[in-house]
């Protein structure tokens, strides 16, 4: 039960935080019931929590304007905030196909162009 309330109040302190970052009348989402994800999105910040385990919650921040995300592990016994990767995505967008299979888009817009 303490390890509940504790990753709730984590998630709770940090969606509290990303909504501060949100303009006011701005759309946001909340955690639905019975649900252990947590979503809020705005013109800033997107923010997505979910249980992993019973060791932590993972919480990843994606910035849709710098195109960067960021993944935290919350530890669900002390409460502790790691931030465990950090990475730029404008790259990673301009990709039409990686570890793929056949057919890649390449090949199917190949074949839809000879018609």
């Amino acid at each position: 039960m303490k390890v509940a309330v504790l990753g709730s109040l984590a998630v709770a302190l940090l969606v509290a935080a990303v909504a501060v970052v949100l303009p006011n009348g701005q759309e946001a989402w909340g955690q639905q019931a019975g649900s252990d994800r947590v979503a809020i999105s705005g013109p800033g910040l997107i923010a997505l929590a979910e249980t992993v385990g019973q060791r932590y919650q993972q919480v990843t921040v994606i910035d849709p304007k710098r195109e960067v995300l960021s993944v935290y592990h919350v530890d669900l016994t002390s409460g502790a905030i790691v931030l465990r990767s950090v990475r730029n995505i404008h790259w990673d967008l301009q990709m039409s196909d990686y570890n793929g299979q056949k057919p890649l888009p390449r090949e199917i817009q190949a074949l839809l162009e000879q018609r």
